[in-house]
């Protein structure tokens, strides 16, 4: 029997692992458990490779948990993760295959969490540690978290902290753990920064690499509707009308998208459910356990706060908002055709993203075809027929005394009954017509709205007419205006589109170029990657970030507030500004040196000190 059939008894895991295992429905080892399992039971260091949702987790929390002393109230595991959402996710697998270990305590440590909540649990003494490495610093600094017991470490998805600027981090911790303690680095690529950083740290390390499976893209059926950004809500009611679904998931880049579209669906009348990291656990287990159940037909979500789901009745995922990489393409679509059954993933395109497009062609080496937006006619007919499916089964049942009152009301109205059947079918399909309009329609109407703002905007300029000018000698003394100029290419990334936008604080307000990174990487939740060049001057900053940034995201950076002021962001366009010329131009942030760079795509309370945020009003996660 080779290792990968090899069962998890056979693999030597503890009678308590093995029956949370079965309660789990966990029938054998998937390719990177069967092979790590083995050498980290035997204490030795490892390096995996595998793509995601391969059973990572699994990989290091069954061997590990295996090995831990219950006697010792202290931390023996620690695991490093990118973010506050996979910390908690992991941390939850520990207690899942735990759940039979008396005594067992496990804790997921991040920003944005209360300091004084995670201290108290730290005095209880918990054997297993989740965290992001910026608060796992904080506590280690602080002395609350203490590494003396510590058995071993675990780096999981450590290509994803290099990408959000934590190496630095990494590298501290791992200089502080003891030194006969063990050591597993998990990643899905291995950048040169992480091969230096397993070199110097991972004792004669076992490598483990899994080949990456391109099954769940051949089993997907691919598509893609060209549509512009202000179109997408509509085109998107469009095909959910026409496709047959069952289960769908849809994904979007924001939390505040998740819940912004969650509610726009709801108001036409579909049953469904955000799905985000602000989420708390129980308010997440509801959702998914309601699209298993039926109880709702839809799920839209964020990438992190999907990971690792699986329900059978996802037939569709739909890419509302394209990703930045093909990895979180792939990642996205793998929800559904899983397990030999067939699925459908639709990816919503702007003109400006079609390069991003071939390139996840390219990436994926797959074929995703063209998709027209369903029009008003098939839409209509579509919901005629459901209409007709509901009414059908109504017709086998009693209807006499409907009957009765149809007679009634066509007298009482004087109206004949096919007047009176229409007149109800309008009134029972008020929230979703039959008759839908054009989407060229919407966009005129769209367009009026912009040309009457815009016609307000007017009128209010017209009445600075009566204010007093100001002398042509104090404009005559200021440097002469200069415009923004256009967004430079991203080295690491041409094939992203990049827009220059502009926001009110610079160099006058004691800005820095970390500040600015750490809110909008936080605040937009965007990739530091794809945050580009940023030049400094008095009283502005430059911006580049991806073309077709949603208008939602836009209007949340707006009020968010760096160094005291709202940064206001707009794009560049042909504002043009005047200087003091107080040295140059900070450099752009890729010609800078690594070490300096900000670290993005931090938690909340991992972020710059300097960054202030409006508190956000609670919501009903029910």
């Amino acid at each position: 029997m080779s290792s990968n059939e090899r069962t998890f008894r056979e693999l030597g895991l503890s009678e308590y692992l093995l029956r949370s295992l079965d309660e789990l429905g966990y029938e054998k080892p998937t390719p990177i458990q069967s092979a790590s399992i083995d050498p980290l039971m035997a204490g030795q260091d490892i390096i995996g490779q595998a793509q995601t949702g391969t059973g990572k987790t699994g990989a290091f929390a069954l061997p590990l948990l295996n090995k831990i002393d219950m006697k010792i109230n202290a931390p023996q595991i620690l695991v490093l993760a990118p973010t506050r959402e996979l910390a908690v996710q992991v941390a939850e697998a520990f207690g899942s295959y735990a759940k039979h270990m008396k005594g067992f305590h496990v804790l997921p440590i991040y920003g944005g969490q209360s300091m004084q909540q995670q201290l108290n649990a730290l005095k209880r003494g918990p054997q297993v540690i989740v965290g992001t490495p910026g608060r796992v610093m904080d506590h280690m600094r602080r002395g609350t978290l203490k590494l003396d017991s510590l058995k071993a470490l675990v780096l999981d998805e450590a290509d994803e902290m290099l990408k959000m600027g934590f190496i630095d981090d990494i590298e501290w911790v791992l200089e502080h753990k003891p030194a006969n303690s063990q050591l597993a680095l998990f990643s899905a690529t291995m950048p040169e920064q992480i091969k230096r950083v397993a070199a110097k740290h991972l004792n004669n390390p076992v490598n483990i690499s899994i080949a990456a499976s391109h099954t769940t893209v051949e089993s997907i059926d691919q598509r893609y509707v060209q549509v512009s950004q202000h179109n997408k809500l509509e085109a998107l009611v469009r095909v959910l009308e026409v496709e047959n679904t069952e289960g769908i998931i849809i994904f979007v880049r924001t939390r505040n998208s998740c819940v912004e579209l969650a509610e726009k669906l709801e108001a036409r009348g579909y049953a469904s459910s955000p799905l985000h990291g602000d989420m708390n656990q129980q308010a997440r287990e509801r959702a998914v356990d309601q699209l298993k159940r039926g109880k709702l037909d839809i799920l839209i979500a964020t990438d992190v706060a999907a990971r690792g789901l699986d329900v059978e009745r996802i037939g569709h995922v739909v890419n509302y908002d394209i990703p930045y990489d093909s990895e979180a393409y792939v990642h996205r679509i793998g929800r559904t055709g899983r397990a030999g059954r067939t699925g459908m993933a639709i990816l919503f395109v702007t003109n400006r993203e079609m390069r991003m497009l071939r390139t996840i062609e390219r990436a994926t080496n797959s074929r995703i075809s063209p998709m027209k937006v369903p029009s008003p006619e098939t839409v209509a007919e579509r919901r005629l027929s459901r209409l007709g499916e509901q009414i059908q089964e109504t017709i086998n049942g009693d209807l006499d005394f409907m009957k009765n009152a149809v007679a009634e009301l066509c007298q009482q109205l004087e109206v004949d009954t096919d007047l009176l059947a229409a007149a109800l079918l309008q009134q029972v399909q008020q929230e979703r017509p039959l008759q839908l309009p054009t989407i060229t329609e919407r966009q005129r109407d769209s367009r009026d709205e912009r040309s009457d703002r815009g016609s307000d905007r007017g009128d209010r300029n017209s009445d600075r007419g009566d204010r007093p000018r100001r002398e042509r000698s104090d404009r005559s003394s200021r440097p002469a205006p200069t415009s923004f100029g256009s967004a430079d290419t991203l080295k690491d990334n041409p094939d992203v589109k990049m827009n220059r936008y502009v926001i009110d604080v610079g160099r006058e307000n004691g800005v820095g170029v970390g500040n600015i990174v750490g809110a909008i990487a936080n605040e937009a939740n965007i990739d530091s990657r794809f945050i580009g060049q940023i030049q400094l001057f008095d009283q502005v900053t430059t911006v580049d970030l991806p073309d077709g940034m949603p208008k939602d995201i836009l209007n949340h950076l707006k009020k968010v507030r760096v160094c005291g002021r709202p940064l206001n962001i707009r794009e560049a366009g042909d504002e043009v500004f005047a200087d003091s010329g107080r040295g140059a131009p900070r450099k752009p942030r890729s010609d800078r040196p690594r070490g300096d760079r900000p670290r993005g795509d931090r938690p909340a309370g991992d972020r710059p000190a300097s960054v202030e945020r409006r508190p956000r009003k609670p919501r009903d996660n029910g």
